[in-house]
């Protein structure tokens, strides 16, 4: 999911045929020096194997970030971005100044998780179509290109091998047990690794969550296409009340459009969301969202191409974001209409279409099956090749404590997959922020969600 540096010899050797290094016995944080963009961190090499099964040679090398408060007396907290696609060790400098009384007691730690940061994995053509966004549809032949690229090496970025390189990376640091807190993709991703190594974190913070045991409904986003209607109304009930439905205009636009047309207008409103939480600001970007959508149902149309124009995605630095690891990841953890990674390419289409037509106007409303279906998760993927999957576990989280934060007016992790994670955590509490979007600890404007964060983590 969007939000919103280092893997070195697996990508350089995808493209230049260059050796990787083996990997030392025991994990080690290597070559430490001053991080160049904040001398109060210090950046090294965490060395992994490719493929943790042994059977393809070769290793990665990712760069990791680390506080150098090296005897915080609460020990390591691991933060993970999302995307996936984000890189991790450029953010300590944000991540610690949005938070400073949480890394007075807690050492700091992020890593540039495989296929990510200055030498990420990149498909041209992929990059630029999409760029960091979820929903924006590449053409085939950028997936094809992508997938050429990665070769049999794609099977090897899902989140299996991410949450194998977490606990070499908590072994390197010499922690017996860590706080594992993700954002976005990334609370998918330390929700697993809690999963896998339950005996290795003290606590686990989720922010703006999607559920580690993925399923056909959220590859198609429809939690997402029907939260819609509930942040918009939302916001349109808000001081001075609009006097007219949000959800309803939309609706409109989008039975009245093709379907490209509604998947452009669903990818510019999540992107909306991380400029605008209120949807109402015209201050932001010279006209709000619900005007946009009320004035081109009434037929004046250039508030609401402006917004698709100037938030229109792709063309993201690969080093800020890699559209090349997001495929790879998604293609392999997530599952589909037609099953998983494994099935094969010449029978999705198919499958696809018949899972089309047995979704109905109140499964995706107010949009349409067809843009639950055309939108870029699905149309990635449809167009994948068929590789081993990654696992997607559906047991509990560990019996450990567990907060569960996401803002009431986030459309790309919105809030009702929150409580659903939270069914299957043991001692898991969630908490609503009000008026926010997406990203709590990294982009709420207010401090409630933070708050909420120091005492958690305040609690022995």
């Amino acid at each position: 999911m969007r939000s919103k540096l280092l893997v070195l010899a697996g990508v350089v050797a995808l493209s230049t045929g260059l050796v990787a290094p083996a990997v030392a016995a025991g994990p080690r944080l290597e070559d430490p020096h001053a991080c160049a963009h904040d001398a109060r961190f210090t950046c090294s090499t965490l060395t992994v194997p490719l493929d943790y099964r042994g059977h393809r040679p070769g290793a990665l090398e990712l760069q990791v970030a680390t506080a150098n408060n090296v005897d915080a007396p609460k020990g390591a907290l691991l933060f993970l971005t999302g995307g996936p696609g984000q890189p991790g060790a450029p953010f300590t400098t944000k991540i610690s100044g949005r938070m400073p009384e949480v890394f007075k007691d807690y050492r700091l730690v992020m890593i540039d998780q495989r296929g990510t940061g200055t030498n990420a994995i990149d498909c041209p053509q992929l990059q630029a179509q999409v760029g960091s966004s979820d929903i924006e549809p590449p053409t085939p032949e950028a997936v094809t290109e992508c997938a050429r690229i990665l070769g049999d090496t794609a099977q090897f970025y899902g989140s299996d091998s991410t949450t194998a390189d977490l606990d070499r990376l908590r072994e390197a640091l010499g922690a017996r047990k860590i706080v594992v807190d993700g954002v976005s993709y990334g609370s998918l991703t330390a929700a697993r690794y809690a999963i896998a190594h339950p005996a290795n974190v003290s606590k686990v913070i989720l922010d703006s969550v999607l559920p580690h045991h993925t399923t056909a409904e959220d590859s198609l986003y429809l939690v997402s296409l029907r939260a819609h209607a509930r942040v918009l109304r939302d916001a349109c009930a808000a001081p001075p009340a609009c006097g007219f439905d949000p959800a309803d205009d939309l609706a409109w636009l989008v039975k009245n459009r093709d379907t490209a047309a509604g998947v452009a207008l669903f990818d510019m409103i999540v992107t909306y969301e991380f400029v605008d939480p209120s949807y109402r600001d015209p201050s932001v970007m010279g006209t709000d969202l619900i005007t946009a959508l009320h004035s081109a149902r009434a037929g004046d149309t250039a508030k609401l191409d402006s917004l698709l124009r100037n938030l229109a995605s792709g063309g993201d630095p690969v080093a800020d974001f890699s559209a090349g690891l997001h495929a790879a990841t998604l293609c392999a953890d997530q599952r589909f209409p037609w099953g998983n990674a494994a099935t094969p390419s010449f029978i999705r289409p198919a499958l696809l279409k018949i899972a089309e037509k047995r979704l109905t106007t109140r499964d995706t409303w107010p949009f349409s099956p067809a843009v639950a279906t055309g939108q870029g998760f699905v149309q990635t993927c449809l167009n994948w090749p068929a590789e081993r999957p990654s696992s997607n576990p559906a047991g509990k989280l560990p019996n450990v404590p567990t907060l569960l934060l996401n803002g009431d007016h986030d459309l790309s992790t919105p809030m009702e997959w929150a409580f659903e994670e939270a069914k299957v955590a043991p001692q898991g509490k969630v908490v609503i922020v009000k008026g926010a979007s997406h990203s709590i600890q990294n982009r709420e404007l207010g401090h409630a969600g933070r708050d909420a964060v120091a005492e958690f983590l305040s609690i022995p």
